[in-house]
Parts: C-alpha cells; structure tokens; sequence
C-alpha cells in the first residue's frame, strides 16, 4: 500500500492491528477507529445521513449508497478483471472473482480439510460441525443447517401448502400480503422510541433486530457464583 497522504497510511495502517480503541456506549462494541465507530452508533440511532440523488432511499455509510448508485440507477462496474470479461459494483465480490483464477482458498476452517475463497461459505460450512439447524420450515416446524435445503424440502413436501409471500427482511414465508404487511409493521418498521435488551446494554429501533441479537445470548452462562467457578443460564 503507498499514498501522498500521511492520513492515508495512518488509516491503513490501523487495518493491521487488532486493536479497537473507540468503544459504542450502547452495546460496548469496540471499533478500530472513530468512523467506523459513528457508522456502528448510526445503525442504533437509525441515522441515515447520506441520502440518494435519484430516490428516496438513504444509507448510513457513503460507501451503502455508492453501491445503491450503481445497482439501481448507473449500472456502473468499475472493478474490471485483468484476466477475464468480469467485472463487478463492488471492490470485495471483485477480490472473491481473482481467486477463482488463483485458486487461493484464504479462509479454512480448522476442523477439517475445508477452505474457501470467501468468508461467507466458511460460516455456512461451520454449522455442519456444530450441529445448529438455525432453518425452520414453516409449515411442518422441520430445521435445516442451510435455507437452500429449507426452500428444496418446502417445495417438495409441501407443493401447494408452501406460503408464497416472502418477506424482503428475513427468511419469514406468509400466506397472505396482508399478513405479510403486518409483520413488516411490527418487526421491521423503525422505532422512535428504541428498545433495550433485556440481557445487556444494547437498544434497538426494530423488533427484528432485537429477536435476532437475543438470540446471541441463547447459551450464556450469566449467573456466577462468587464462591466457585460455576454459571449457570437461569
């Protein structure tokens, strides 16, 4: 990495070290540094100060609404491949499309043999050794360590019970748009009034967001005692 700009190398420099000074004082999430730190409280607040010249949409980093640009309205791909006709909007699908010619695999999982050339697939793949099913269906209560494989059962076992209205926020399927128009109101609408975790410190302004992190204190130990090592959930 080089730059004219000392600033510029301090920033990059940052993306080196592990340490995260600038602290969220909602949630207590540590930042490496101060921008990321106000994009992170941004999501709390439901700030979304960087608006869309051609639409009503709004985003809370400059780097949301410059991929919302060239998705919705330039159609620009800047990030062109130098070995094939590729190219993509965003600098990070570019660098998961190199590897596909390098074959590098950065990401290995360290139970097994396993290794991809992008982070998501990682996680995907480390539900198969811890045995989470976190996809439900819907019409018989079956789980699934993948939503694809949830999406092939519904369709197969279930043919024409399958609900069809798919909410655009989550995996949740509705038989009905007027249902599905009160689910959007009461988990993913924003909230003026944010709501606190009943487990820790963090507030949310939508009720999705919130079921979804409670979920992150499904297996914590709480209670401690005192005297000795042991915790217990309850």
């Amino acid at each position: 990495f080089t730059s004219l700009r000392i600033s510029s190398l301090n920033r990059h420099v940052k993306t080196h070290s592990d340490e995260k000074r600038h602290v969220c004082h909602l949630c207590l999430k540590a930042f490496r540094t101060a921008t990321l730190l106000h994009n992170h409280v941004n999501v709390h607040t439901g700030t979304r100060p960087h608006k869309c010249s051609d639409c009503d949409m709004a985003f809370v980093t400059s780097g949301e609404l410059s991929r919302h640009k060239r998705y919705k309205h330039t159609l620009e791909k800047p990030f062109k491949c130098s070995m094939c006709k590729y190219s993509s909007v965003e600098a990070s699908k570019m660098k998961r499309h190199i590897r596909s010619h390098t074959g590098e695999r950065p990401y290995a999982c360290d139970l097994c043999s396993y290794a991809s050339k992008d982070a998501y697939k990682l996680k995907r793949h480390m539900i198969t050794h811890s045995g989470e099913k976190p996809y439900e269906c819907y019409v018989c209560k079956a789980k699934f360590t993948q939503s694809g494989t949830m999406k092939i059962h519904m369709l197969q076992q279930h043919g024409e019970n399958v609900p069809k209205y798919q909410c655009p926020h989550c995996s949740t399927f509705i038989a009905r748009k007027s249902d599905l128009g009160v689910h959007l109101r009461n988990l993913h609408s924003y909230m003026a009034v944010a709501i606190k975790c009943s487990y820790c410190e963090a507030v949310f302004h939508e009720r999705y967001a919130l079921i979804q992190h409670k979920k992150t204190h499904r297996n914590e130990k709480r209670f401690k005692c005192d005297q000795c090592s042991y915790a217990c959930k309850q």
